[in-house]
């Protein structure tokens, strides 16, 4: 099968990727093997590719935003036949036995495992997937649509959960990439006012023209006070602008896999029981309910798509920011 595979860790103007011929997995006991159609291009895909994640496996084939069909499937399987389309995730496989596992939190199961990074992921033609973490895609999405709903949307939503915010609130959104732009939408959904904060004029216009009642840069006075926050992009810098910017009691989730360092803040920031929390990966539930919210919304993904072999460039655009929306891999039609 076609692949682009990581040998190495390298910045993206080295173009690490390579397109390799690579052996097509089996699958085994309860897992399916998946034709993948497309792929989304993630953040965490570039962090993976510049080696700014810790690495338990080279080489290895990135992504894990995969739109594909059932192919085959090993003994034992029951929750999908062959041609079903399905989704496959961040969120490879757990213990299913620790105190987190048990207790709903299995996305902070220290035993979890994460495609297209502890196992190949979706910069191919093949993946193979434990059953029960995969998962339908509703059918009133293409595939290059839904996509970016399986890792930007569903860490996009439980951003939004867990950061507190509630009907009829202000939201703040600061970085405006693949997720923000899937959040934005079902915030309004729920009667949100949205307020985003990006450096790109492209991106504010694209935040306006989805329902954002304001768009502008990070250290605007709003003159007003935000009921909760994300913080998107992967800068420390944006934690104090954004507890300034939010009102008492309420939260700032962050919800990169990496950001830069956070600098010394004042106490002020915190006090008045401002919360300031990381969002870390997703449970199976964050992605059923995630798909099922936004078949009902319904989102709107926007999306920019290359050929498996461009997959460096993808990523080297999705870097400096010149994707509006989401990128996604066309793998096969």
């Amino acid at each position: 099968m076609r692949a682009m595979v990581l040998e190495r860790p390298a910045p993206l103007s080295q173009s690490p990727l390579q397109l390799r011929e690579s052996t097509k997995p089996v699958p085994s006991d309860h897992q399916i093997r998946v034709a993948i159609r497309c792929c989304g291009v993630c953040h965490t895909d570039l962090h993976t590719v510049e080696g700014e994640l810790k690495l338990p496996k080279l080489p290895l084939i990135p992504g894990h935003q995969i739109v594909g069909v059932v192919e085959a499937c090993g003994a034992g399987t029951f929750k999908f036949r062959e041609g079903d389309r399905v989704g496959v995730p961040w969120l490879f496989r757990t213990d299913r036995t620790c105190r987190y596992c048990r207790s709903g939190e299995e996305n902070l199961c220290n035993r979890a495992q994460f495609t297209g990074l502890h196992v190949d992921g979706g910069y191919a033609e093949y993946v193979v997937v434990d059953e029960d973490f995969a998962y339908p895609v509703p059918p009133s999405f293409d595939d290059a649509h839904a996509a970016p709903l399986l890792c930007a949307g569903v860490i996009g939503y439980r951003s939004f959960r867990l950061s507190g915010a509630a009907r009829g609130d202000r939201v703040g959104l600061y970085g405006f990439g693949a997720s923000a732009h899937i959040v934005l939408q079902f915030a309004r959904h729920q009667d949100c006012e949205v307020y985003v904060f990006s450096r790109g004029e492209a991106h504010r216009q694209m935040a306006r023209s989805l329902g954002a009642v304001w768009a502008g840069d990070a250290a605007d006075d709003l003159s007003l006070e935000l009921d909760a926050a994300i913080i998107f992009a992967p800068a420390g810098g944006l934690v104090p602008l954004a507890l300034k910017a939010t009102r008492k009691g309420a939260r700032v989730a962050l919800a990169g896999i990496t950001m830069s360092p956070i600098p010394q803040l004042d106490y002020e920031l915190l006090y008045g029981e401002r919360v300031l929390r990381s969002v870390a990966n997703s449970t199976r539930r964050d992605v059923e309910e995630f798909l099922e919210l936004a078949a009902e919304v319904p989102v709107k993904t926007e999306v920019t798509e290359f050929p498996l072999e461009n997959a460096n460039l993808a990523l080297q655009m999705l870097k400096s920011s010149e994707i509006n929306g989401a990128g996604v891999l066309r793998v096969a039609s």
